[in-house]
């Protein structure tokens, strides 16, 4: 479909008649009539019914005006910020989050977004999977520790680390395996190795429950039904009022939360704005700071 034709339509049926349209632009009647008539002729469809006098919009034809007589006014609108230099945030703003990182923070962070930016149209979607940000159409995603993709760029925003946690009535039997709550259902180790300030140690667990939830190991642990691996973030309260005591540090990699974009694309405003907004609610991207910011 000819943009320019369907341009000329929609000043034709906004206006009333060419003769009007014509002098509210300026543009010459007989192009107007032209690119009108060459429009009909592709849609094989009249989208005037012509008179001596009035001009009426067909039924097509007023279809045809109310589906694309706001695109192309978006179109207009759009065209006029980029080529002003404009930089207020707005339109949709596509993001995807892993579950817990959603479940604990998301909804405050993006409400808090909404409010600066009430312009911008955040749709934020909850998935642990490797989505693909082009094919799927996202602007930004948030992952934990994602495998390389010379696709992709972006920036470290927060740090965790894990901890085995349990509750203080259960008792780390020497030589026996205590009760472990697991995290999925693949993890089958009888053992943990944790880190003390007295030095590294190996704890024996038998598996007693096995959780898709990070949330739901850590209401399992409160209510003493055994001990587990948990990020420091998720439980830092809990250490701090004594319903969890700490048995050791995880050791291993850092967990690295991840904002990530398509390289290949000149970063918009909207991702700018999001990127800056991450960083003021996490300055530091430290644990701690997550662990403040869940608990405010």
């Amino acid at each position: 479909m000819d943009l320019l034709a369907l341009t000329d339509f929609n000043l034709v049926a906004r206006h009333g008649g060419f003769g009007r349209a014509a002098r509210a632009t300026g543009r010459p009647k007989a192009t107007l009539s032209r690119r009108v008539a060459e429009l009909e002729s592709g849609l094989g469809v009249r989208l005037f019914e012509r008179g001596a006098r009035v001009l009426k919009l067909t039924h097509e034809g007023r279809a045809l005006h109310e589906k694309t007589s706001v695109l192309l006014t978006e179109l207009e609108e759009t065209a006029t910020e980029i080529s002003s230099g404009g930089q207020m945030p707005r339109g949709r703003l596509r993001i995807s989050a892993p579950m817990l990182f959603s479940q604990v923070a998301m909804g405050k962070l993006a409400a808090g977004f909404a409010l600066r930016y009430p312009e911008v149209r955040l749709e934020v979607t909850t998935e642990d999977r490797s989505v693909d940000l082009v094919e799927e159409a996202y602007d930004l995603v948030i992952r934990v520790n994602p495998a390389p993709d010379e696709n992709l760029v972006g920036r470290i925003f927060l740090r965790d680390r894990q901890v085995v946690v349990a509750s203080p009535g259960l008792v780390q039997a020497s030589g026996g395996a205590v009760p472990a709550v697991m995290h999925g259902t693949g993890d089958t180790r009888t053992s943990w190795d944790v880190e003390n300030p007295s030095g590294p140690s190996r704890i024996a667990v038998e598996p007693v429950l096995h959780l898709a939830s990070l949330l739901m190991v850590r209401d399992a642990v409160r209510a003493g039904v055994g001990a587990a691996r948990l990020p420091i973030s998720l439980v830092s309260h809990d250490l701090a009022v004594g319903t969890l005591v700490h048995w050791g540090d995880v050791p291993g990699p850092e967990i690295a939360l991840w904002a990530l974009y398509p390289s290949r694309r000149l970063l918009s405003v909207r991702v700018s704005a999001f990127l800056e907004y991450l960083r003021e609610a996490f300055p530091e991207g430290t644990a701690e700071e997550l662990a403040a910011y869940v608990g405010a």
